[in-house]
């Protein structure tokens, strides 16, 4: 059995770790960083996740339970929830960015989770119906996720880093006032596209 500082000097690595990598990309982080910024020497580092491959690999596990999670977050603790994803947010931007096995993983299961999500919305009332369910979720993710990768341009235009609290609800707000009263005033752009699309098919 594990100690309870053995627990928590794992979990204070792993943290250092979704941090670091999350700031610099996995390829331009060591060990001995991540060890640095944990407090704890390189040995303990290896001891508890072998090398920094293992490490990566808890912090992408580390990043799927608070996707897993997701669903389970209360309306009244949003704001904390929000506080405490923000390494996870930018984490999961870096790892967009590096293009890895583990993030295409990582974006697939997002993706099938919110296809869920907005399926038992759909049987609830509270989402509208589609054609497509599919192409739904992954538009509706890649929405999400698009101002992490756009970090850069994003911010610059919006006044703050959207990994943060504050860029990031500002941001979401304006998403969800679109999503929930709408854009447009008819349906011509959906019509031509409509169009578009049937043509485009066998």
């Amino acid at each position: 059995m594990r100690s309870a500082s053995d627990l928590t000097a794992r979990a204070r690595i792993r943290d250092a770790a979704l941090a670091r990598f999350g700031a610099d990309g996995v390829s331009a982080t060591t060990v001995r960083t991540v060890a640095a910024d944990a407090g704890v020497s390189a040995a303990l580092v290896v001891h508890h996740f072998g090398s920094k491959e293992g490490l990566r690999r808890a912090c992408d596990e580390h990043v799927l339970e608070a996707v897993r999670a997701g669903g389970e977050i209360s309306l009244e603790s949003l704001g904390e929830a929000l506080d405490s994803a923000t390494p996870v947010r930018r984490y999961l931007a870096r790892a967009l960015l590096d293009d890895t096995e583990a993030a295409r993983r990582l974006f697939t299961e997002i993706v099938e989770r919110t296809e869920a999500w907005l399926a038992g919305g759909e049987e609830e009332g509270w989402v509208r119906p589609t054609s497509d369910a599919r192409a739904r979720a992954v538009t509706y993710v890649s929405w999400l996720l698009g101002p992490l990768v756009l970090s850069d341009q994003v911010g610059r235009l919006l006044g703050g880093d959207p990994a943060e609290t504050t860029t990031a609800v500002r941001g979401a707000r304006a998403g969800l006032e679109m999503l929930t009263r709408g854009l447009f005033t008819d349906d011509r752009w959906l019509a031509a596209f409509t169009e578009a699309d049937g043509s485009s098919r066998p």
